[in-house]
C-alpha cells in the first residue's frame, strides 16, 4: 500500500507520519509527505523526537505535494485540520482521502517538559494507528473496501 500524508507547511506532523509509518508498517506500506505550503524545513523537533524513538530521519525534506504527481497513493491522508479543507489536485483523484487528525506538538507553547511530552505522544498515536493500518487486508483496488476499513480505524 501507498500512503501520502498531506499537512500544510509539511514540517511536523505528516514528516513524523511518514517517518513512523515506513519504520513500523515492515515493508506493508510505503510512505511519503507533502504539504500544500510546505515551508522548505523539517522541524528540527522532529528530527530530535524520531531519532530519540530509534526512528531514521534520513531523506525526511519538506516538499510540495505537486513532487507526487507520479507517486500514485492509495491513500492520501490529512492530518491537520487546515489541510483537511484544501482541495487536493486532481491527480490524487484515484486515492482514497481520509483525514487523521494529529494535534502539533510543534506549537505548542509551554515547558521543556510539555513539549517533550506532546513530541512523545505524538509519535505514540502515529505508531498506534500505523500498526491498525498495516493490519489492513483488504485489496488497495477496492477503494470502498479500503475507505471502510479505514474508517473502522478512525479515519473520517
Amino acid at each position: 500500500m501507498k500512503v501520502l500524508y498531506i499537512c500544510t507547511h509539511n514540517r511536523c506532523r505528516s514528516i513524523l507520519s511518514e517517518a513512523i509509518t515506513n519504520h513500523y508498517a515492515n515493508g506493508k506500506i510505503t510512505a511519503k509527505s507533502a504539504g500544500s505550503q510546505p515551508v522548505g524545513e523539517v522541524h528540527p523537533l522532529s528530527i530530535k523526537y524520531l531519532q530519540e524513538a530509534g526512528i531514521s530521519t534520513e531523506g525526511l525534506i519538506s516538499q510540495s505535494w505537486d513532487e507526487f504527481e507520479d507517486f500514485d497513493a492509495d491513500v492520501v491522508v490529512t492530518v491537520c485540520d487546515s489541510a483537511a479543507g484544501e482541495s487536493c489536485p486532481v491527480w490524487f483523484g484515484n486515492s482514497v482521502k481520509v483525514h487523521w487528525g494529529l494535534a502539533d506538538p510543534s506549537k505548542l507553547t509551554g515547558s521543556d517538559e510539555e513539549i517533550v511530552d506532546a513530541f512523545r505522544a505524538t509519535i505514540a498515536e502515529i505508531k498506534s494507528r500505523v500498526e491498525k493500518l498495516a493490519a489492513i487486508s483488504v485489496d488497495v483496488n477496492d477503494k470502498a473496501a479500503l475507505k471502510a476499513e479505514l474508517a473502522a480505524i478512525g479515519a473520517k
